[in-house]
């Protein structure tokens, strides 16, 4: 149906003209413009062609304008501009090309603005400042560069979607823990009933997919082979209504199997699969589709029309895809089948895309976005040990249990005193590590080749170097010593860490390189060095640290592991929190560094039992004799810390007489006396908050609490050092420490260790099959003891070796 060049103005003029969903073709007719009445125009879900005619601005009455998905052309006209009384304006999925004109701005009145899919090159973002009544804002896929601008007028903005590209990023540790157990399993079949319940179909089961969804959600199945990523929002459906993401079959499915087809999994904008831990090869894809929610009766429910795109691996296999038409109606099936899927990284990934074509309002509202009834997945090749040779090797290995036993430890026995000769480079490329990833000819010509002159740390992890990307990007490059096989695990455990965690006081992974037996962790560099090295480091390496800098310091730490603990998806004990491994950026903001200790805290677990590894001076009683592990160590070690930032002195070292034997140990003496202020850093003079300083230390002093369940939790630290709660009082004791903890057991430990640092650090410091080492970067010292980790930054040995644990275990035990 077509405009005619004819129009009779009906009498009385209207104030409302809708014509959505009427399939109408040719231009938007000019005429309408002198209808200066009218207060709501909707032309959606038609076929109209052209540009929009500039007599439209002459509407300056509209308070609702609906021009999407159309089959428009040419630039969003600036006419539009003088409708300064709009106050919905939606352009979705219409062909327009951009840019947004920037005289959008004109429209104050706007409380919800939908403008999506435009075509050409892109545009800036425009300038909302002045739309104040905003509450609602789309600008999803229009190719927008440049910076959001300030929105913080916009105070009765509630939804904001600007989604430019398609985003996902797995998550790391997820998919290196993929990968390891897929070593020994992994997938050659997967079947889904999206939306439905778990069912079996010609001796195939379709797993259940039952979740209601939401407009951003991530699903994973509970043993992590398989899951869900949806993305967007049905405005257009009240937000009382239940399922909106899970489409029912709204009449009698005549199809064979039809249970595949009762429900269906839908999106508003994107829906991906992904299945995991597949082995790598050529897989056949079978996508079931029946559309079971648009009707092909005489009614206003056949005027739908549902057009998606979908991608398998990131390639677009079906663009346009409308299920009706392929089907050659509604509630008949249709499948697409894909040959040779290839799997190059043991993951598939199947993603479903709405663009804005098709309808949006028939047979109701809302109705659009992919649809997928089922999900096939088969391997185009055999599993290995298939069938009868599988029984066949079972029952052979049944047999020569004993001689592999003997084998096995004839290779073992081999290994320790012959060397290693597997590649670790093969041995981790194997479990797919999810990161950025350098060659190793860019690490060389970035460090010079691994110039000495650019060698900033050295470590029983290795050795650490800055280097220039050739994007000027400064770098530092964590290498791992070829000796250390131990190495393995801390590389492959904080890459799975860091790439998982993303907090502005945590420090960046830009990625590794595996390559020609080497092994490198890549980080951003940090200006300022450790914490360490500014608070007691060398002379000329320390920096004057005023008191709002501390302050700042030691609130971004808790933050940090505020976030560790409590805040982020995986919830992570660091075991190792010390000055050595915070490090400063150029404005001073701490980031906390080093994962290759750091362990998953599990909800369902009160502790996590595990060999002991930190350093002493900052580890927790409760971890350094019995090896009880929670979140509460870190929260002990931050008190350490805190004291140091105060104090401007290291925790092991200063001693300010034989009667103490460390700083914990004197600021409990000065709490008893209370002269807690005499802690204070001297180089400070008077230039400092002393309600905030007090504060600080009482704060530090409840970390350091001798019973976990009396230490706060990370997040009331952060709350009391931003003074929005307030500090209980606590005196402690030294006597509560009882016999085996007693400062005094400590003092002759500690003594006993000075006296064996001069010849026993060298060894230490050179044996990484002994040492639980740091690869620190800048100063390399070797004056003392370590079984940390592989700090970043200054090399600062102050820690015991494995054996001294044991040694102080057994003598407070006797």
């Amino acid at each position: 149906m077509e405009f005619y060049e004819t129009f009779d103005i009906p009498n009385p003029v209207p104030k409302c003209r809708s014509l959505t969903v009427n399939n109408i073709t040719g231009p938007i007719p000019g005429y309408l413009g002198s209808i200066t009445s009218l207060t709501y125009v909707s032309l959606e879900n038609n076929m109209f062609s052209g540009t929009i005619p500039h007599e439209l601005g002459n509407l300056v009455n509209l308070v609702n304008l609906t021009l999407s998905t159309n089959n428009l052309t040419g630039t969003l006209p600036v006419a539009l501009s003088k409708l300064t009384n709009l106050a919905e304006l939606e352009i979705q999925g219409s062909g327009f090309e951009g840019p947004i004109p920037s005289s959008i701005s004109a429209l104050n009145k706007l409380t919800q603005l939908r403008i999506s899919d435009l075509n050409g090159e892109g545009s800036e973002f425009p300038r909302l400042e002045t739309m104040t009544n905003l509450s609602r804002l789309d600008l999803s896929f229009n190719r927008l560069k440049g910076n959001i601008p300030n929105l913080e007028g916009l105070l009765k903005l509630e939804d904001m979607k600007c989604l430019i590209n398609k985003v996902w990023m797995f998550n790391g540790l997820q998919r290196v823990l993929c990968q390891m157990v897929a070593k020994t399993h992994y997938l050659y079949l997967l079947h889904i009933n999206c939306g439905g319940p778990k069912t079996t179909i010609g001796g195939i089961t379709y797993e259940a997919d039952q979740d209601p969804g939401g407009e951003a959600k991530f699903v994973s199945v509970e043993d992590g082979r398989w899951g869900t990523s949806t993305t967007g929002e049905f405005w257009d459906i009240s937000h009382g209504v239940s399922n909106k993401y899970i489409a029912e079959n709204s009449s009698i499915l005549r199809m064979n199997d039809s249970e595949l087809y009762t429900s269906a999994r839908l999106s508003a904008l994107s829906l991906t699969y992904f299945a995991r831990c597949l082995a790598n090869g050529n897989y056949t894809v079978k996508l079931h589709f029946a559309e079971i929610v648009i009707r092909d009766n005489r009614s206003f429910y056949s005027l739908g029309r549902r057009i998606f795109d979908v991608y398998i691996q990131d390639k677009l296999e079906l663009k346009d895809f409308d299920i009706a038409k392929e089907a050659q109606g509604v509630d008949k099936v249709v499948i697409k089948k894909f040959d040779k899927v290839k799997v190059e990284n043991k993951i598939l990934e199947i993603r479903f895309h709405w663009s804005g074509k098709g309808t949006t309002a028939a047979p109701f509202r809302g109705t659009y976005g992919p649809l997928i009834s089922a999900i096939s997945i088969d391997s185009e090749f055999k599993p290995p040990g298939s069938g009868k040779t599988k029984i066949f090797i079972e029952v052979a290995a049944a047999i020569l249990v004993l001689c592999l036993i003997f084998t096995i430890f004839a290779i073992l026995w081999w290994k320790v005193f012959f060397g290693r000769t597997a590649s670790r480079e093969k041995e981790l490329k194997g479990l797919d590590l999810q990161t950025g990833f350098f060659t190793f000819r860019q690490i060389k010509a970035a460090t010079n080749n691994f110039d000495p002159t650019n060698k900033i740390g050295e470590g029983g992890f290795g050795s650490v170097y800055k280097g220039i990307l050739l994007d000027g990007s400064i770098i530092a490059v964590k290498q791992l010593s070829s000796k250390s096989k131990q190495g393995n695990r801390e590389f492959v455990n904080e890459i799975g860490m860091i790439s998982g965690l993303q907090h502005p006081n945590l420090v960046r992974l830009y990625g590794c390189c595996i390559e020609e037996n080497q092994l490198l962790l890549v980080y951003e560099y940090m200006e300022n060095n450790s914490l360490a090295r500014a608070l007691f480091g060398p002379e000329d390496g320390r920096l004057k640290l005023a008191w709002p800098s501390r302050h700042k310091i030691c609130v971004g730490i808790a933050k940090g592991l505020a976030f560790l603990h409590e805040e982020s998806t995986l919830r992570v004990v660091h075991r190792d929190i010390k000055t050595t491994n915070i490090l400063l950026d150029k404005d001073l903001n701490p980031k906390i560094s080093d994962f290759g200790l750091a362990k998953l805290d599990e909800e369902e677990n009160t502790h996590i039992s595990t060999r002991i590894a930190g350093t002493i001076g900052y580890m927790a009683p409760e971890y350094a004799l019995w090896g009880y592990l929670t979140y509460k160590a870190d929260v002990f070690s931050f008190g350490v810390v805190a004291l140091e930032i105060v104090a401007g002195k290291s925790n092991m070292k200063y001693r300010p007489n034989e009667n103490y034997v460390c700083l914990v140990d004197w600021a409990l003496v000065l709490q008893q006396k209370g002269n807690l202020m005499e802690l204070v850093d001297s180089n400070l003079g008077s230039d400092f908050d002393k309600e905030e300083a007090i504060r600080m230390i009482k704060i530090a002093i409840l970390c350091t609490n001798q019973s976990p369940a009396l230490r706060p939790t990370m997040s009331s630290v952060v709350s009391m050092l931003e003074g929005q709660t307030a500090v209980h009082d606590l005196i402690m004791d030294p006597s509560i420490y009882g016999d085996e903890l007693r400062f005094s057991a400590l003092r002759d430990q500690f003594n006993q260790i000075s006296q064996q640092r001069k010849t026993e650090s060298q060894s230490l410091i050179h044996s990484s099959d002994a040492t639980r080492s740091e690869h620190d970067l800048y100063e390399v010292r070797a004056d003392s003891v370590t079984i940390s980790g592989h700090d970043l930054y200054q090399i600062n040995h102050d820690s015991l070796n494995n054996s001294t644990i044991s040694s102080l275990t057994s003598n407070r035990s006797s």
